[in-house]
Formats: C-alpha cells, sequence, structure tokens
C-alpha cells in the first residue's frame, strides 16, 4: 500500500501501519513529489509496525546529492534491518527542475551512475573517484547498514529497463495495465531469480464509475503528458488512443483534454469497483509476473466523509480473503 494517506496526520498513522499488517498487506510504500518526502513516513512505519517491509517509489536521483542520499539510505537500514527496499529514479522535470531548481539533464545517465555509487556505498566501500554525471573525492559512510538494502531502479522504456534488470535488484514501474507488465517485463528476461517487479496501481475504491473515470482523466492528463509517460505509452502502442488528448493539451483546452479520453482507457489504467473488483484487478497485475503490487488509494467521498474508521474499514476490505483450512 502506498503511504502515507491523504486527510490522516502522520503522527495518527500508528493505528493505519497496524491495520495494514493485520490485514496481511505486506509492504509500505512511499512517493516523493509535493507531499511528505519518501523517507520519513517509512521511518514512522519503522518504529511502530514491524511487520511491514518498506519501499520508497521513488527517491530522485537529482533532489538529494549522492552522499546524502545514501546516508537517508543507510540510516532507514539501519532502523529496518532487511526489511527496507531503496527505489531510485530520475522522476520528472517539473519535480526536479520547477520545484527543486535542479537541472534535469541526462536522466539515463545519472541514474545508472546514482546506482552504481550507492551500490559502492552503501557495501561500506570507499568512493573516490569520477562518475559521467558527477565526481565523488573520497567518500565512505560512517554507518553503512548491516544489511544493505536491495536497490530498485524506476523504469519505463527498453534502455532504463534493461538498466535495471542488468544492474538493480528490481524494477519499479508505474502507470500501465495488467496487460502491458509482459511487454514490459520482455526487457528484462535477463535479470536474476531474485529480481523483483513493483508497480504502483492507481485506485478508485467506488462502485460509481462516473466518479471514477473523472478521477482518472485527471489522473491521465496529470501524467500521461509528461514527456516521459507520453513516449512510454507510444512505445506501448497508445499513440492513436492518446493523440487527441495530446493536442487538446498542448493546445491548452484542458476540458477538451479530458474529453478525449475513452473510459475504455480509463477503465484499463485505473483500478475501480467494488473492493473484491478492486483485488480481482490487482490480482491481475500480480498474475502478469508483478511481485510487488501497490495500491495508491485516491480518496471518494466515502472516503472523505468517513474520515479514519472509513479508512480503516477500506484496508480491511481490501485485503486478500484467508484461504480456508
Amino acid at each position: 500500500m502506498t503511504v502515507p494517506f491523504g486527510g490522516v496526520p502522520l503522527a495518527e498513522h500508528a493505528t493505519v501501519y497496524q491495520a495494514l499488517a493485520d490485514a496481511g498487506f505486506t509492504d509500505a510504500w512511499t512517493a516523493e513529489v509535493a507531499g511528505t518526502d519518501g523517507f520519513t513516513p517509512l521511518t514512522l512505519a519503522a518504529a511502530w509496525e514491524p511487520r511491514l517491509r518498506l519501499g520508497t517509489a521513488i527517491a530522485p536521483v537529482y533532489t538529494r546529492g549522492p552522499g546524502l542520499l545514501a546516508m537517508t539510505a543507510a540510516a532507514l537500514a539501519e532502523t529496518a534491518p532487511g526489511r527496507f527496499q531503496l527505489g531510485i529514479g530520475a522522476s520528472s522535470p517539473v519535480v526536479v527542475g520547477d520545484w527543486n531548481a535542479v537541472d534535469f539533464d541526462r536522466p539515463y545517465a545519472r541514474s545508472r551512475d546514482m546506482l552504481r555509487f550507492l551500490r559502492t556505498a552503501l557495501a561500506g566501500e570507499l568512493v573516490d573517484g569520477d562518475f559521467d554525471t558527477f565526481t565523488i573525492r573520497r567518500f565512505r559512510l560512517e554507518r553503512p547498514p548491516a544489511v544493505p538494502p536491495r536497490i530498485m531502479l524506476a523504469a519505463l522504456r527498453p534502455g532504463m529497463l534493461r538498466l535495471a534488470a542488468a544492474e538493480a535488484d528490481g524494477v519499479i514501474l508505474n502507470w500501465l495495465a495488467a496487460g502491458d507488465v509482459a511487454t514490459a517485463l520482455a526487457e528484462t528476461k535477463d535479470a536474476g531469480p531474485a529480481f523483483d517487479v513493483a508497480t504502483r496501481i492507481f485506485l478508485v475504491p467506488t462502485e460509481d464509475a462516473d466518479f471514477a473515470r473523472t478521477v482518472g482523466r485527471r489522473l491521465i492528463t496529470a501524467y500521461l503528458t509528461v514527456p516521459a509517460y507520453a513516449a512510454f505509452h507510444r512505445w506501448l502502442g497508445r499513440a492513436e488512443i492518446l493523440a487527441p488528448m495530446w493536442r487538446a493539451w498542448e493546445a491548452g483546452d484542458r476540458k477538451g483534454a479530458l474529453a478525449a479520453i475513452p473510459d475504455s482507457l480509463v477503465d484499463e489504467l485505473i483500478v475501480h469497483g467494488s473492493p473484491a473488483e478492486c483485488r480481482a484487478r490487482v490480482q491481475a497485475y500480480a498474475d502478469a509476473g508483478v511481485t510487488i503490487p501497490v495500491m495508491a488509494l485516491t480518496p471518494t467521498p466515502a472516503l472523505q466523509k468517513g474520515g479514519l474508521p472509513a479508512l480503516l474499514n477500506l484496508i480491511t476490505t481490501l485485503s486478500p480473503p484467508t484461504p480456508p483450512r
């Protein structure tokens, strides 16, 4: 499950983490956009709920210096030995450039270099030398973790997917349908047997299809107009179906862009329906080869009205049914 949850203060998340673990959820994963940072909610989860594995999806490779990212990851790995997975990725020009005042330059090379640096640094080794996108002089962690975290790389298209397969412990996918998983994983066929595959799955837990599709259209225009995601969906074969949305968006016609997205596309990319229907849709990702399907709840009127009790109830109803004995 993606944490933290909107409308619940971080200080009150102990109850939420316990509910997730009680319901059978195995992992708590964070994002890092413009809400909380990716590490604070996981540090709280490490202290409050030792049953949960923890992961970042993703910590951007630009917004912290290499040494600081290594120190932050090492501290969380020390706090939750063997339970933390460090997911890194390029992020986007908006997050990196517009919001963090860093040049979004050569994302493939920066991701590769940070992956290689972190692998060495988190093993407690001295790093001293030139990478293509930065230079490190005599850096060594003072507190290397006894159990270094597995490092996962966010990837969309073939080059980054192959890099993940060759050098990372797993890959993090995003914004794809269950039917697209095979296309992405065809590029990681050379990965080792312990290679993990995570993906964030946007979930609108309501049987009001009109509401869910309205939310889904807003999410699609927010993400699939970003150049990297637009290129990803062209690669997946959606150029024709998305072209009207892209044309309207580029013309400044936001309403037209929303209207150009067909229901069928929303239903492919956004999980919605009853808890049982949502569970079945998430299971389809697992059946396609995703080893860590990460739900990301989008607020609904019922959740907003019901507050924390409604969220805790939903967590229980979204959990897999207990198998018969």
